[in-house]
């Protein structure tokens, strides 16, 4: 479960061990601090068709259970990650390289896949289904089976590379949109994305979503539901800061786990969880 070399959405990891969407841009901007080819890989920053200022600060508020962000997909758009974001990821031979695609509508998910799955670089796409539809009136695409369905099949059919639906803990069933994923040709599931929250107004935007150590014990219940009664391949995503809390998913099904939160507080966590599943 741990040993290098594992076989995943079309390619080989070779540790489970990847960086979360949104906790270290394209990779470039922590190339300094941490060695990116010592992991299984980077789930980029969210790209969207159109560049994104995000919302108004503060964008990050931490409490004493984890953290709230509000950076609201901030990012150069698609254009420059197919110009330079990407093609700076090409360099890396051993990590592998999702991309977190985000939109306001199914055809912006659909733009940004198709632009972009011809680059050599692009192992598989993460769909954040947390993001407002606003053809729907601003529901989450991942708050119903039938608007998530919708937005996998749209992206299945301008891509043959794998799809993975980054899927909100907010929700009544998580299996059911997990089989809802799986049926419209998603090839794996992140479990989970963060939930929602505010504190006081302490950040820009009122409201924001919550991550860190209060998420893993959501995280790994959903992992586990979803392998037992779905069967899809899990990402497990939530509240990992060592190899103890990582094995937790592995344990409860997941084949590779995301870092987050705690790489943004100390940036060569994921290295050292990465050691210490090794280690066994």
């Amino acid at each position: 479960m741990t040993a290098p070399g594992i076989p995943f959405l079309g390619t080989t990891f070779q540790n489970p061990v990847l960086l979360a969407a949104g906790t270290a841009g394209f990779g470039h901007e922590v190339a300094g601090v941490i060695d990116l080819e010592a992991l299984g890989g980077i789930v980029t920053k969210a790209v969207t068709p159109e560049p994104r200022r995000g919302h108004p600060g503060p964008r990050v508020a931490e409490f004493r259970g984890g953290m709230l962000n509000a950076v609201g997909l901030a990012n150069p758009g698609l254009d420059h990650a197919a110009a330079a974001d990407l093609p700076w990821l090409g360099r890396l031979r051993r990590a592998r390289v999702i991309v977190n695609v985000a939109g306001a509508t199914v055809d912006d998910y659909a733009r940004v896949v198709e632009r972009l799955a011809p680059l050599e670089v692009v192992a598989a796409f993460e769909l954040n289904a947390s993001c407002p539809n606003t053809s729907a009136g601003g529901i989450e695409f991942g708050a119903g089976a039938a608007a998530l369905a919708q937005l996998v099949r749209r992206c299945r059919a301008v891509t043959a590379k794998p799809l993975v639906a980054k899927l909100s803990p907010a929700v009544p069933d998580v299996a059911a949109l997990a089989r809802a994923a799986r049926d419209a040709g998603a090839d794996a599931v992140s479990l989970v994305n963060t939930m929602p929250g505010e504190l006081g107004g302490r950040l820009g935007n009122g409201f924001g979503g919550m991550s860190g150590p209060a998420l893993l014990p959501v995280g790994v219940r959903a992992t586990r539901l979803v392998r037992e009664r779905v069967g899809i391949p899990v990402i497990g995503v939530g509240g990992i800061r060592t190899a103890a809390d990582a094995r937790e998913y592995l344990r409860a099904g997941a084949t590779l786990v995301a870092i987050g939160t705690a790489a943004l507080a100390d940036p060569r966590v994921p290295e050292r969880v990465a050691r210490g599943l090794l280690r066994g």
